[in-house]
């Protein structure tokens, strides 16, 4: 067999595609499973009553923590990814990464404030580990293959939103309705699930994600004909320094909130600002200095080419403070403010649609999985039973779930399931819209973000308008749940436009040699984008109070308008510094 030709991965086939391309598919889809449900539950237990069994948070001090660690998660993409590249290849780096996210699962499950912080740090550093590598190993995988490739992400696509669905709804109820250790220790159990089963099922990859040797570096090195330009002692002392000062704010600013100003290494004003926002400013400053002054040492075509890459960056910043809204403010809204009780037909239509919800996808990737089966038991049968066994607690987990829901007599819809929406809608929108793409009436790359920050806007509108009777001050009200729906509706179809796309721009406009680095630049504005949702969110209560938690809504709907304003009005512009790249 010629090891250096993926060809061989295609010898053993489900649904097409090479059958290690469905045990990544698990893998990812357990990942995102504990992920999701964790996150689902993280601001609820922070904020819920004692008797509750939650902390009796502020909300200001729950979306600090939650807005810190979402944060660290991006950034910690690019340690894991070098590590990755340069030291243990990509497989040890998803057994690394799936491990801590296990041992970060299990420590929250205890609930105790040392093993809740001690799980969110492993969770940090787990997620670094996992998630820019699996992608990898799909890459390599079909590098002889291109043609092959947008149906493989696909495939993986939906894995990721299977694993994000299942894990909201059965954590969420988990967690809501029996005790939050239930919903922190189902997404660990999974998560153990897929590191076992992508363990023992890894010959299936060949040599694909083992140690890097040091002839492949050196190519990537001189992949494209562009001068060089390596960062200088200088340069790699501004980034660390930047970096530095970057996770010091990160994690002082909800030590500080939380310990009321006891710890808080920033206790100092200069030029009139707080040293928490001084420090985060001037490490933002820079980074941009150094940013700008590397985009003059290039070419001119690869310059504008990578300032246009920086402004949808900068946009990306914008959509993910809003988008990120879902496990903070709004799920705060769906369990506070919004009617979720059903009677009647009322409860029984819910039930029935979550039935369909459940079972459907369950028994669809049932079938897959037995597709799987059939190519790979011979060989990795230990793997295939793991998974098997992972696969009856969820249907079991699932069955109970409806089985009580249906014992109710009146239904109380867990404020966690309206998270499951957007995964729903992305597995049935994300073909219309990948057929947009493909037609003769395919956007440009500002158009596309334009219509993704307007529909930002537009389920922030609805949610807004829902609102709009909450009266200042109002710690619940019972607003219809037909409005978080929409909400949902409006922002999957907005993330369908920016959140792929971007990625996509990214690997079309930058060279081969810095790819790494303008991910590392994407990833750090995701990473803002996702602490700025929690900076906007800690000012909800206060805005609440004084003029209504609708006016809260409404600056975000104003804020996504200004910013799909601007993606559209710098069309023209941005199309010439593309030179030609659709």
């Amino acid at each position: 067999m010629n090891t250096n030709s993926t060809d061989q991965f295609f010898k053993s086939k489900v649904l097409g595609h090479p059958a290690g391309l469905f045990v990544l598919f698990f893998t990812e889809m357990w990942e995102r499973f504990s992920f999701y449900g964790m996150r689902a539950l993280l601001v609820m237990f922070f904020t819920a009553s004692l008797i509750d069994g939650g902390w009796e948070w502020p909300r200001e001090h729950a979306m600090a923590i939650f807005g810190s660690y979402v944060g660290l998660v991006y950034l910690s993409t690019m340690l894991g990814g070098y590590f990755a590249d340069k030291i243990i290849g990509y497989r040890w780096a998803v057994v690394v990464g799936a491990l801590l996210m296990t041992l970060g699962h299990g420590s929250m499950a205890l609930e105790t404030p040392f093993f809740i912080y001690l799980g969110l740090t492993l969770l940090v550093f787990g997620n670094g580990f996992f998630k820019p590598n699996m992608t990898s190993i799909i890459s390599e995988m079909y590098r002889d293959r291109p043609e092959k490739k947008d149906g493989a992400y696909t495939i993986f696509y939906m894995g990721v939103n299977a694993g994000a669905f299942f894990g909201i709804l059965l954590c969420g109820y988990l967690g809501e309705k029996v005790g939050w250790s239930w919903g922190f220790g189902l997404a660990g159990v999974f998560m153990f699930f897929g590191l076992l089963q992508f363990w023992f099922a890894q010959n299936i990859f060949g040599d694909i994600g083992l140690k890097p040797k040091k002839e492949n570096k050196e190519q990537v090195q001189h992949a494209d004909g562009d001068k060089r330009n390596p960062f200088t002692i200088w340069q790699t002392g501004l980034i660390i320094v930047s970096v530095v000062l970057g996770l010091l704010w990160i994690l002082n600013d909800p030590a500080s909130k939380i310990s009321g100003g006891k710890i808080n290494i920033f206790d100092f004003h200069v030029f009139g600002l707080e040293g928490n926002n001084f420090i985060i400013l001037l490490a933002l400053l820079i980074f941009l200095f150094l940013l700008i002054f590397r985009l003059t040492q290039y070419a001119e075509i690869t310059r504008e080419k990578l300032i246009a890459v920086s402004f949808f960056a900068f946009l990306t910043i914008f959509f993910w403070a809003i988008f990120e809204q879902a496990p903070g403010t709004l799920t705060i809204f769906a369990r506070d403010y919004t009617d979720r009780v059903l009677e009647g037909n009322a409860g029984n239509i819910f039930r029935i649609v979550n039935a369909l919800l459940t079972i459907v996808p369950l028994a669809i990737i049932t079938w897959v999985l037995y597709r799987l089966f059939r190519q790979t038991f011979k060989n990795y049968a230990l793997s295939n039973v793991i998974l098997s066994c992972s696969f009856v607690i969820v249907w079991a987990v699932g069955i109970w779930m409806l089985y009580d829901q249906y014992q109710e007599t009146s239904l109380e819809v867990p404020a966690s399931w309206f998270n499951t929406l957007n995964s729903l809608f992305i597995i049935t929108l994300a073909p219309m819209f990948s057929k947009w793409w493909e037609s003769k009436y395919n956007p440009n790359a500002n158009v596309k973000f334009g219509i993704g920050m307007f529909l930002l806007a537009l389920g922030m509108a609805c949610v807004a308008f829902g609102a709009g009777g909450i009266e200042p001050g109002a710690k619940t009200a019972s607003v219809s749940m037909v409005w978080l729906i929409l909400v949902y509706l409006f922002h999957t179809m907005g993330e369908l436009c920016i959140s792929p796309v971007g990625l996509s721009y990214v690997s079309k406009l930058v060279p081969v040699r810095m790819i790494a680095f303008m991910f590392g630049v994407w990833y750090l504005a995701v990473a803002i984008g996702m602490k700025g949702a929690a900076k906007f969110g800690e000012n909800i209560d206060k805005i609440a109070n004084e003029n209504g938690i609708s006016y809260f809504f409404w600056m975000l709907t104003i804020v996504s308008l200004v910013m799909a304003f601007v993606a559209v009005a710098f069309r023209p512009i941005i199309k010439n510094l593309m030179h030609g790249v659709k």
